[in-house]
């Protein structure tokens, strides 16, 4: 098993900033005493600064968030403030100190776009004060995650009723049974708050009592005192281990991975599961953890285990995800079966008919791909059968230089996805309509702007592409009327290649061919069906089917750069009329102003169709590589999206 669990270490302390700065004490004079100028009686003030920063959980910061302060104390005024671009905030009190021993306020934050929070700071006696945080959540949980209303039912039941074995005293009994039933019963997690707080201060043994404390406290929107408290015992933990129990490692877990931190979270639940092995819902979030991060194997197994131990259904539907993942088809889709249970699919939440779709297409494509008969001996199969124009090829005697040559490739491409920066370049398009032995029936010219972004979300590989005017409005070629037809999506050609995709197809080393004076590897791939998450798209009208590939390889023998890629379709598809569709993507090394490495990009494109009795072929020349931000943001922007793309 693989899996790669890890604990952050948290220090309770770490939660509190401390501002260089302490508070004051200041005489303040005052005429007094009826007339008496030369009585005097001085009023000693001291200086409480209630200082803070709001976040997401991500870390960034949350600028005009309105704060709003109330003080406990009669002697404080209710303050409205508003965060400045770093998220900060600050106001001062200057309070009588023979009045106000101690001090504490109560903070509500709100913002647009997020959930409000609510923090109860004590300052007690100190005189030193503390950048507070305050973290903003987003108003919708993902529906990946466990949601908060099921952690807190989940351990409701666990926690509710603690006894003297929990560390709890008699005294405490009756506070904390006020606070479950403020908490649980009249959902009041705010009223709950006071209760709890007197309980942990009591009986600072009882971990339970924390626990349940910082699920009040999360209820009630304040995030960062649930860390906070939650990080205290974990270090009591760490500190005596005869404290242990999993509940608290197990929320510090969820509440990872809501900062979608899955490796954290797991190893949170791994040390959970230290002193509960067969807890259903750790091991299910330990399994979901995996998942997170496509550790397919151990996820599945994790996730069978819980449901082993009688975890709820939802285990079993991210069993479904982690075979699909694991390219076990067929068990997912008795899982998925056994999951329905003869319910209508139709009438089931979103994700629930995703991964149902996913398991019908896989059947769609088995069905096509391995049970449907060639239509001729003669198919491409460039595996088996490699191309006779590979002039020059010098067969090699094994295939024990493919796993190097593989492996030096994979790192070249994946170097690319990961440095690639925005660009923008000319792209010179022409179409034509061929007739037989490819004379030229009807052609097309046209130029855009070919705009490659690299995406901003956590998605995965490859990039956004776009086609603007000269006036950076979002493009698209012309001619689709008069029967030529629109290719794209050439630079991320190389994604077979990328270390996680490689395992999605067979490879055959060919051997080795001059190239333009350089040596190259020649590879042929094939992808497999049911197991490659790549795939291209051919549309006609209305419907869309899947395409997957196969191909050659040209990478040079001392960079491992991919220099030439050509692929076909790994079978025709008679459902569309479709016989070939060839692709050839010759690369040239491109440099940007600024950024001492270079990069090999699609130059010059040749893409060519049997489609319906007709042939159709197009060729796109890339040249003028500019950085995007750079240059061309000032002249163009960022493409404007349409209301609706042509058909």
């Amino acid at each position: 098993m693989n899996a790669r669990l890890r604990i952050p270490a948290l220090f309770a302390a770490a939660c509190l900033l401390p501002v260089s700065a302490i508070a004051q004490n200041t005489a303040v004079t005052s005429p007094g005493g009826f007339g008496d100028s030369s009585s005097l009686y001085r009023i000693v003030q001291k200086r409480w600064v209630v200082a803070g920063k709001v976040t997401t959980l991500r870390g960034d910061p949350v600028a005009g968030a309105r704060v709003d302060v109330e003080p406990t104390s009669a002697e404080g005024q209710f303050r409205t403030l508003v965060t400045d671009f770093q998220g900060q905030f600050q106001t001062d009190y200057w309070l009588n100190s023979e009045l106000v021993k101690e001090f504490s306020v109560d903070l509500k934050v709100t913002k647009k776009g997020f959930r409000k929070a609510h923090a109860l700071i004590d300052f007690g006696s100190s005189d030193k004060f503390y950048l507070i945080p305050v973290t903003l959540r987003d108003p919708e949980e993902d529906s990946e995650l466990l949601s908060q209303a099921d952690l807190i039912s989940s351990l409701a039941a666990r926690l509710n009723k603690l006894k003297a074995s929990d560390g709890l005293s008699a005294a405490g009994e009756k506070d904390y049974a006020r606070g479950v039933a403020e908490f649980l019963v009249l959902k009041r997690p705010d009223r709950a708050l006071p209760f709890f707080t007197k309980v942990t201060r009591r009986d600072a043994s009882c971990m339970a009592c924390r626990t349940m404390l910082a699920l009040a406290e999360l209820d009630s929107g304040d995030w960062d005192g649930a860390h906070r408290n939650l990080a205290e015992v974990f270090d009591k933990i760490l500190a005596d281990r005869s404290l242990g129990r999993p509940e608290p490692l197990f929320v510090l877990g969820v509440m990872e991975s809501w900062r979608h931190q899955p490796e954290n979270s797991a190893g949170y639940f791994a040390e959970a599961l230290k002193y509960a092995p067969q807890d259903p819902l750790a091991l299910q979030e330990l399994g979901r953890s995996q998942l997170l991060i496509e550790n397919w194997g151990p996820a599945e197994e994790h996730l069978a285990k819980a449901l082993a131990a009688g975890a709820k259904p939802e285990a079993r539907l991210l069993r479904v995800e982690a075979l699909l993942g694991a390219d076990q088809f067929q068990a997912a889709n008795t899982e998925m079966t056994r999951y329905l249970d003869g319910r209508d699919v139709k009438k089931m939440p979103i994700q629930v008919r995703q991964l149902w779709a996913q398991i019908e297409s896989r059947k769609k494509i088995e069905a096509a791909y391995f049970k449907a008969k060639p239509k001729s001996d003669k198919a491409i199969d460039y595996l088996h059968r490699p191309p006779s124009d590979l002039v020059g090829l010098v067969p090699p005697a094994d295939q024990g230089q493919l796993a190097s040559i593989l492996s030096g490739v994979g790192k070249t491409v994946a170097e690319f996805f990961a440095n690639f920066p925005n660009t923008s370049s000319l792209e010179e398009i022409h179409q034509e309509k061929l007739r037989r032995k490819q004379k030229v029936d009807s052609e097309l010219d046209q130029k855009f702007r070919y705009l490659c972004l690299t995406p901003t979300e956590d998605w995965g590989l490859g990039f956004n592409e776009y086609r603007a005017d000269a006036w950076g409005n979002r493009a698209w070629p012309q001619g689709m009327g008069e029967g030529f037809m629109l290719t794209s999506g050439f630079a991320s050609a190389g994604l077979v290649l990328h270390p996680r995709y490689q395992s999605q197809a067979d490879f055959r080393y060919l051997g080795r061919q001059k190239v333009n004076g350089r040596d190259a590897y020649v590879i042929a791939f094939a992808q497999q069906p049911t197991k490659a998450k790549l795939n291209g798209a051919f549309k006609h009208g209305e419907t869309s089917v899947t395409t997957f590939s196969q191909g050659l390889a040209w990478i040079d023998s001392q960079s491992y750069q991919l220099t030439h890629l050509r692929t076909d379709l790994l079978k025709p598809l008679p459902e569309m009329n479709l016989d070939r569709e060839t692709t050839e993507i010759a690369f040239s090394e491109v440099h940007f102003k600024g950024m001492a490495a270079g990069f090999w990009v699609p130059q010059q494109v040749t893409v060519t169709v049997d489609w319906n009795g007709r042939h159709l072929r197009n060729e796109h020349r890339y040249s003028e590589f500019k950085l995007f931000q750079v240059e061309a943001t000032e002249k163009q922007g960022k493409p404007k999206e349409l209301s609706q793309s042509p058909k």
